[in-house]
Order: structure tokens, then C-alpha cells, then sequence
């Protein structure tokens, strides 16, 4: 955890880069092998261009920067950082910790369940985050015992009662 020196108006901020080593290699191969199909292709050379919307997905959720700050919890692509899901402190209810697997989550990369969302790089520690609206995001990385404690830390005591 990144502290500034304390006193009046210090800030605390966390930060971690989670990788996945797998879909990192998995988004290089499969971009590496359609370009060579767009290449080759001699008669539709543009053809194989669209298919390398497949490996940018892969590594877009390969590799992710979490960010706890006063504002609030940010996910993004470390390889796009234009892709980014921000959730606001004032839309978070509680936060927490726990060891959790991809199964639980529906999969790796970014996951749709009802009622929850979630960045999913690996089994092991994650920050799962209950919303205001009932709903929950849910983050793999590492730390996240200290990512929810600094939120718990901001968010009012009398939201995350309800």
C-alpha cells in the first residue's frame, strides 16, 4: 500500500498488477498465427484481420492494474488501459477478501453471472466488492485482504450494514 505522509488530508492508495500467465501466452499465439493467416492469405489479405479481435480479448483481460483510492476501486487492461471499470466508493456497500476459484466465478477474463461481474485471472485471493445495487464485483489479485480494509475504511459504517 502506497502511503503519503501522514496528517491532515493524507491519502492512502493500493494498487496491484495481476497477470495470467496462460492468457497472456494464449493472446500472443493466436495473434501471432492470424496474422501469419492474413499474410498468407494471398487472394482476401484483409480477411484474417477481423479474427485478431479474438486474441485481443484474451490479453485485455490477460493482465489487469486494480486501483483502491479515496474515489474508489479501478480495474484496468494493463495491456489496454482505455479499458477500465471504475466503480465509485459511494456505490460500494462492504468489501472483502476471500480465496476464491474461477468456477465460482463462471470462468477466466471478465465474467457475466446474475447478480455479479467479475475479473478473473486465477484461483487464490480475491476482492469481492457487495454493492449498493445487490449486486457484487469480484477481482483475483493478490492482497486483497489490505485492498478491503482500506475501502471498508472509507465506506460509512451505516451502508454496510444494510
Amino acid at each position: 500500500m502506497k502511503h503519503s505522509p501522514q496528517g491532515k488530508g493524507s491519502v492512502s492508495v493500493w494498487y496491484r498488477t495481476q497477470f495470467s500467465g496462460w492468457m497472456i501466452a494464449t493472446g500472443i499465439v493466436v495473434a501471432a498465427a492470424m496474422l501469419a493467416v492474413a499474410v498468407l492469405t494471398q487472394r482476401y489479405p484483409v480477411a484474417g484481420l477481423p479474427m485478431l479481435l479474438a486474441p485481443a480479448s484474451i490479453l485485455a483481460t490477460g493482465a489487469v492494474k486494480v486501483t483502491v483510492s479515496p474515489r474508489g476501486v479501478t480495474v484496468a487492461s494493463f495491456f489496454f488501459p482505455f479499458l477500465r471499470k471504475r466503480i465509485p466508493l459511494d456505490h460500494i456497500r462492504q468489501a472483502s477478501a476471500r480465496w476464491t476459484k474461477p468456477s465460482e466465478l463462471g470462468g477466466w477474463g471478465y465474467r457475466w453471472k446474475p447478480g455479479t461481474r467479475a475479473v478473473s485471472l486465477r484461483q487464490g485471493d480475491a476482492l469481492w466488492l457487495a454493492l449498493t445495487n445487490g449486486k457484487q464485483f469480484v477481482i483475483t489479485v493478490d492482497d486483497a485482504g489490505t485492498a478491503a480494509e482500506l475501502i471498508n475504511g472509507r465506506v460509512p459504517a451505516d451502508r454496510g450494514s444494510r
